[in-house]
């Protein structure tokens, strides 16, 4: 191996040498520097466990992963035949690998043993191919990564659970051993470290600092340069009025732009998981402004960041204090009975459900009801499904009952790792390696913005929809009452997103068989936030449509489903209007009984986790 690092490295480019500008006292400071910003990252890190030792339980984390991949490495260590198969199966990729490499030092053009796929952003670099030291490591992990995630594929008596565990286990594990993530190994970075006297790494160093104190002993991967973001500043602008709060939320009622409005006012309910202003973010992006500039009365709420205090707030207090008591304070402000509804992910959830309590109360207070990436059954959930068994929750639940919430920065991370190396990595890459202060970005802003949750309610929502699947089988509970979807009769409109890893849209279309109305299934391009948050002035991704539902699954539908470019929002409002098209001149925000509060976007989404 040496006599190959030292052959290599007459290929290495001039690009990787010291540049002329290198200058060896500057590059001895900043690496001190560096090292200095190093422990006091590693101080921050451990004065958070003085005084809370396991204030993110990593133990229980890395029980889980040891336990489950040891299922798998049982499987092929119990037997010796299957054991010298799982020798024999990495020897043979690195043999095939050295062959490689020896040839191309003999000056042959050589076929890679393994390539990246075409979009793995990670080995873009020219250089990861042409200097051969970069590509054998390259290629070496690449085989190393592959042989991995056969072994799981391969490991036969696993329950599906433990397999998709395994297989989500395996992922962290290989992209975090990427040879990007590490500056030695990274051609990019060592000609950023020579090129710069390395002074993107005590750049680097200083952020991994600062971010892991503002996480309080948690890193806190910035994602986006927030010192030129702010909610209600340039982020959640759309003119309106905080006109009602409680306990767990704000509603806020959004100004018109129009003199006549649709009859029937818009209610919606974000999730809690994340803050509102998802639909709000720039006003060319704005969700909540597109539907105001089109004659629409909105309402939308905003849901308290919740601290231990709230931490035996329920499911049911949520739809009581929540979409409820929205529906009542609209009846007040604009004298309509029924108001049309939009849910997005969980909180399209607690729609479902509250939709259903209302219907086993006869109470007709919804006209319509929108689902955006929302699940209303849990078969063919995403990839969260990982963190759902028994043995996972009740750990979680332990957890939660010291603080009495789940801390905001658990379920960032937790999202983050669905996608980790887009989300996670290439950010270790640009920031701490590079050191590259990241731009302004109202969406990665906005998803850094975590918020907690209560563990009454979030213990409530992982066992009854995740573990037990008891909404669409009609055994939730709510306020005493059965829910039975089959009782919801207003039209639906559901919105998937074709790459969505939260609510797959294989999960969102089955969910639909459930609602006893007529549904109106469409696909949008994209994923979990892109595919909803797609304003029609962008011109971009598409969506599909196809009107037959019926026992398919989502490739059936695909198959008579007609695509349409832009956005799908001016769909969704000739359904909408088509429901009821009534117009009425438009409403002044605040009335004598419900006299503003405060502007929008109001307070409670200004409290940081």
């Amino acid at each position: 191996m040496n006599k190959l690092s030292d052959a290599s490295m007459s290929e290495v480019s001039t690009e990787t040498e010291p540049t002329t500008g290198f200058n060896s006292d500057a590059f001895a400071m900043n690496l001190a520097n560096a090292m200095e910003n190093g422990g006091r990252a590693l101080a921050a890190y451990l004065k958070a466990r003085e005084h809370n030792p396991t204030p993110d339980n990593p133990p229980t984390e890395f029980a889980e992963l040891i336990k489950t991949l040891s299922r798998v490495f049982q499987y092929w260590l119990s037997d010796q035949t299957r054991a010298a198969e799982l020798r024999a199966r990495l020897g043979e990729s690195y043999l095939e690998l050295w062959g490689y490499a020896v040839r191309r030092l003999a000056g042959e053009e050589v076929k890679p043993a393994i390539e990246p796929e075409p979009r793995d952003k990670r080995f873009a670099d020219p250089e990861w191919r042409s200097n051969l030291l970069f590509d054998f490591l390259m290629q070496a992990y690449l085989l190393t990564t592959k042989w991995a995630n056969d072994l799981v594929r391969e490991a036969h008596g696993l329950d599906p659970h433990t397999r998709k565990k395994a297989e989500f286990y395996i992922t962290q594990l290989t992209n975090a051993a990427a040879p990007s993530n590490f500056v030695m190994t990274n051609p990019e970075v060592l000609r950023e470290t020579f090129a710069s006297n390395a002074d993107n790494l005590a750049r680097g160093m200083k952020m991994l600092a600062e971010d892991i104190e503002a996480g309080r002993g948690v890193l806190r991967i910035r994602q986006s340069d927030s010192a030129g973001l702010a909610v209600g500043v340039n982020l959640a602008t759309t003119p309106g009025k905080v006109i009602y709060q409680n306990e767990l939320m704000q509603l806020i009622q959004y100004s018109p732009s129009t003199e006549k409005v649709l009859r029937t006012p818009l209610l919606i309910v974000p999730p809690w998981i994340n803050k509102f202003y998802i639909l709000d973010l720039k006003p060319e992006k704005s969700y909540i402004k597109w539907c105001v500039d089109q004659g629409i009365t909105v309402f939308v709420i905003s849901w308290v960041n919740p601290d231990g205090r709230l931490g035996e707030k329920t499911f049911e207090d949520y739809m009581k204090e929540g979409p409820l008591a929205a529906m009542d304070v609209i009846e007040t402000a604009t004298g309509e009975t029924k108001v049309h509804t939009a849910g997005y992910c969980v909180g399209g959830t607690l729609l479902a459900a509250t939709l259903a309590w209302l219907a086993n109360k006869r109470r007709p207070r919804v006209r319509s009801a929108t689902f955006f990436a929302a699940q209303v059954d849990f078969t063919h959930a995403g990839d969260l499904l990982v963190f759902a068994d028994e043995d996972q929750i009740s750990a979680l639940e332990r957890d939660m009952k010291r603080s009495g919430v789940l801390e905001g920065s658990k379920m960032a991370m937790t999202f983050n790792m669905l996608r980790s190396n887009d989300l996670i990595w290439s950010y270790v890459i640009s920031s701490y390696l590079k050191g590259k202060t990241p731009p302004a970005f109202d969406l990665l802003h906005w998803n850094s913005d975590a918020t907690r949750m209560p563990a009454a309610n979030h213990s409530f929502y992982l066992r009854n929809c995740y573990l037990e699947n008891r909404l669409s089988t009609g055994s939730m509970v709510l306020d005493n009452t059965l829910l039975d979807l089959s009782k919801v009769k207003v039209p639906v409109y559901a919105l998937a997103t074709r790459d969505d890893h939260i609510a797959p849209a294989e999960s969102v279309l089955y969910g639909c068989r459930f609602f006893g109305g007529p549904v109106r299934f469409v696909l949008s391009g994209s994923g979990h936030i892109a595919g909803v948050i797609n304003p029609p002035a962008r011109g971009k991704y598409q969506y599909w449509t196809n009107d037959k539902i019926r026992n398919k699954t989502l490739a059936q539908w695909m198959e008579g489903a007609e695509e349409h470019k832009g956005s799908w929002w001016p769909d969704w409002l000739t359904w909408l209007r088509n429901i009821d098209g009534k117009e009425v001149a438009a409403r002044k925000v605040g009335t004598g009984a419900l006299p503003p509060i405060e502007d929008a976007p109001g307070s409670y989404v200004r409290v940081r986790a």
